[in-house]
């Protein structure tokens, strides 16, 4: 595994160019119901990131690991114990220090490779301001854990967002010993049926929610079903998605007179 930080500080110079590829994978410390570890986001995430980076490599991507950024905004599930959220604010300060680090280095792409939800609206706002600062090339992608649309899964309606059956056997696939289904229930928010433009994602309208909305447990999904099988069809494509996103990320270019930087 090429992670960045086993490199002696002294070697980047040699060992990056401005085709180097830095990938951090973002993840969170949150509720995730009675069956899944806190921690569930963030292992998800860390674990794509490692194996996308290890199959870019493979193909010839000058791909390198940051260490993961392991909590998150997860303001969504603050009412329940165990959850560490940072602020928004927090996030972007955190990656405006790290961006400053990095723009130090000859790389120049950065990539966040996300495992929450919660995080997407503060890493866009970040790759803009990222790229605005200190003129890194800054991308964002998630990898694909589609809720359970009952082909294989399931019927979740399309809302399985949290600790439902694909996070669950994703998780059954990496960690089996922190998952425990003998505490997995189904709660599905069926009331949200009646509408055909409001919902969490892909819908015309989006509402803005916390976790325990719907019911007391915090689960927005069924993983009764959930199981390592699935996961692991589900983690080689994720992994698959990644390394063909780091491949298409190496060759990405804006026009050569580009000069993104301006006053902090």
């Amino acid at each position: 595994m090429r992670r960045l930080e086993d490199v002696p500080g002294p070697a980047l110079e040699d060992v990056l160019t401005d085709e180097s590829v830095l990938v951090m994978a973002t993840g969170a410390i949150e509720h995730h119901g009675p069956h899944l570890p806190l921690a569930t986001d963030s292992i998800m995430a860390v674990a794509v990131a490692e194996a996308a980076v290890s199959r870019a490599v493979e193909r010839g991507v000058d791909a390198w690991l940051l260490p993961a950024l392991r909590y998150g905004s997860s303001v969504e599930h603050t009412w329940a114990p165990g959850t560490l959220s940072l602020s928004n604010a927090t996030v972007l300060a955190i990656l405006g220090d790290l961006g400053q680090g990095i723009a130090r280095t000859r790389a120049r792409k950065l990539v966040f490779l996300n495992g929450h939800g919660g995080n997407v609206a503060v890493l866009q706002i970040a790759l803009r301001d990222l790229r605005r600062r200190f003129g890194l090339q800054t991308f964002f992608t998630a990898f694909d854990v589609p809720p359970g649309d009952g082909i294989e899964g399931p019927d979740e309606s399309g809302m399985a967002i949290h600790g439902g059956h694909s996070e669950t056997s994703l998780m059954l696939h990496l960690r089996p010993d922190l998952v425990d289904l003998s505490r997995a229930q189904r709660h599905v928010p069926d009331q949200l049926r009646s509408f055909e433009r409001i919902g969490f994602a892909r819908t015309p309208v989006t509402l803005g929610w916390v976790s325990n909305d719907f019911d007391d447990s915090g689960v927005i999904g069924d993983p009764t079903g959930a199981n390592a099988e699935w996961g692991a069809a589900l983690f080689e494509r994720a992994v698959e998605g990644g390394a063909l996103s780091l491949a298409e990320i190496a060759r990405f270019a804006y026009r050569a007179d580009t000069d993104s930087r301006m006053p902090a």
